[in-house]
């Protein structure tokens, strides 16, 4: 990317959650910005957004959308990035997508920017953003895999209802208001809600988990499972790492969780383990056995890092740890990190 003073960027899906985290990041780190130029669908035609304290009318996305534009940030959904980023592409922006239409193509780098940013210089237009749960997990695993190579990795997630969009946020309120005003006595049934209430997930996310995120392959894991395998394997160049994952989403607003379970190919002890976390960049380890101090949902949303805890070895193995790994989904898992892509094009990395 020619090195410019500030840039014309492009954000689809402004009004959208992610799109919404776009534009507050860019303001919180000073993005270099001339013009900026806000698109989405036709429902949102005239809208008005606000950035560093001037408003911006909403564009309706086209194929001409993107004349003049040197980076288009994109949160608008696969098939809208199919259609349009290669047209932003021909018009001479560099395209950074959230959604997963572009991850596993091989002429597409698939960066986290502090695993593989050299990865970038392969772009011929387009970068993807990783899945959000494989996002937070490349650090810690990365981190670890520089001191002892990284054998086989089993991981559970713990996903917030806010990865799932807002209108998933609203069902899971209505439910839990509904099931709040109802008169219990713990007898069976009393923590559900009527079937007609259930819309946007397969089944009720109030008081419940859903092990069941995305739809399912022929192998039986979801597509979320799939992905978190695939990415990892991409992202870390480690095309036979050995990795295994289950996705359930849990009744919390925002900020996703997993259980990690990493086999390294020599032994490493906590307390190495933790040093090496501590030294990557992008992770905050939070691991205080005695004082109750682990990473949680709560402490985590709207922060930047990747938070590490409960850090131990697994005795069931000869080399292995376990970690609990926690970020907010909506910023180290969609928008920050997008926005640290962006920032790598413009300081040449």
């Amino acid at each position: 990317m020619k090195k410019k003073d500030r840039y014309n960027v492009a954000v689809m899906g402004a009004t959208g959650a992610v799109g919404g985290q776009f534009l507050s990041i860019l303001e919180e780190r000073n993005f270099p910005i001339d013009e900026l130029r806000p698109l989405a669908s036709e429902r949102s035609k005239g809208k008005k957004i606000y950035f560093k304290g001037s408003e911006h009318e909403v564009k309706v996305l086209g194929k001409g959308s993107f004349t003049g534009i040197d980076i288009v940030l994109a949160s608008a959904g696969a098939s809208r990035s199919r259609e349009f980023l290669p047209h932003a592409a021909a018009c001479g922006a560099v395209c950074v997508d959230n959604s997963s239409a572009f991850r596993m193509d091989v002429e597409v780098p698939l960066v986290v920017p502090e695993v593989n940013a050299h990865a970038i210089r392969g772009h011929k237009g387009i970068i993807a953003n990783p899945n959000c749960s494989t996002i937070q997990m490349v650090l810690p695993l990365c981190a670890i895999n520089k001191s002892s190579r990284i054998k086989r990795v089993v991981v559970t997630t713990f996903q917030s209802v806010s990865g799932a969009g807002q209108k998933n946020i609203l069902e899971m309120e209505r439910e839990t208001t509904t099931l709040s005003r109802k008169e219990s006595h713990y007898g069976i049934g009393e923590h559900n809600v009527s079937k007609d209430m259930v819309k946007e997930f397969a089944h009720q996310i109030a008081y419940n988990l859903i092990p069941h995120i995305d739809v399912f392959k022929e192998n039986f894991y979801t597509k979320e499972e799939m992905k978190m395998v695939e990415e990892t394997r991409k992202i870390m160049e480690l095309p036979s790492l050995a990795v295994t994952a289950t996705c359930v989403r849990v009744p919390v607003y925002y900020a996703h969780s997993e259980s990690v379970n990493v086999e390294t190919e020599k032994k490493l002890t906590r307390e190495e383990v933790i040093v090496l976390l501590e030294e990557f960049p992008g992770i905050t380890v939070v691991d205080d056995p005695g004082k109750n101090r682990y990473p949680m949902p709560i402490d985590v949303e709207g922060k930047d890092d990747v938070f590490v805890g409960r850090v131990r070895e697994d005795e069931s193995i000869p080399s292995g740890i376990n970690m609990w790994v926690v970020a907010d989904n909506l910023r180290k898992g969609a928008a920050l990190n997008a926005i640290q892509i962006a920032e790598c094009l413009i300081s040449g990395v």
